[in-house]
């Protein structure tokens, strides 16, 4: 199964959804390693297995193993990050937030892709796990290396579509 399959079988509820995958998929805005690989990172954050397998098999011949395996770290990393940063902004106790995390986090300095690329998918699957700490350091990251409006936008409609798409294959598979 490829995203071009999941497209297709997405239901009429979901036109805008199939809409959206063309355009993502044909958008120019993002070189095709930062544009799969976040798609990639994305699929793995929403956690929907279909979607995971149908972008697994996409970037098996546009990502080179490095750039699949950076983008998984990616979804990863942010998976635990999201958590601990969201749930240390929510606390009415501040002294948490100057408190070093203690957990590792060396995906965040690996090198196997450009930085930028990573950082990419690292702030739009901080928009899928819904975490404003995590998109606003990697916002800032991606501001401090010149990276345009346009490109931080096209990987945050990646993951707003990933996550509505992983939303319409879980409302069909709880179908009677």
């Amino acid at each position: 199964m490829t995203l071009t399959s999941i497209r297709d079988a997405l239901p009429a509820y979901a036109a805008d959804q199939k809409h959206n995958l063309i355009t993502l998929v044909e958008e120019q805005v993002l070189t095709e390693q930062q544009k799969w690989g976040c798609l990639l990172a994305c699929a793995c954050a929403t956690g929907s297995a279909p979607l995971i397998r149908a972008i697994e098999e996409d970037t098996s011949t546009r990502l080179s193993p490095a750039a699949r395996t950076a983008a998984k770290s990616a979804a990863t990393i942010m998976a635990m990050n999201t958590v601990y940063y969201a749930a240390i902004n929510q606390l009415n106790n501040h002294d948490y937030r100057s408190r070093p995390p203690a957990l590792a986090m060396s995906a965040l300095s690996q090198s196997d892709v450009d930085k930028i690329d990573f950082e990419l998918w690292a702030i739009a699957v901080s928009a899928v796990r819904k975490c404003d700490v995590c998109l606003n350091v990697h916002e800032a990251e991606l501001h401090k290396r010149n990276v345009p409006l346009e490109r931080v936008q096209a990987a945050l409609r990646i993951a707003a579509v990933m996550s509505a798409v992983a939303t319409a294959i879980a409302i069909e598979g709880a179908a009677p």
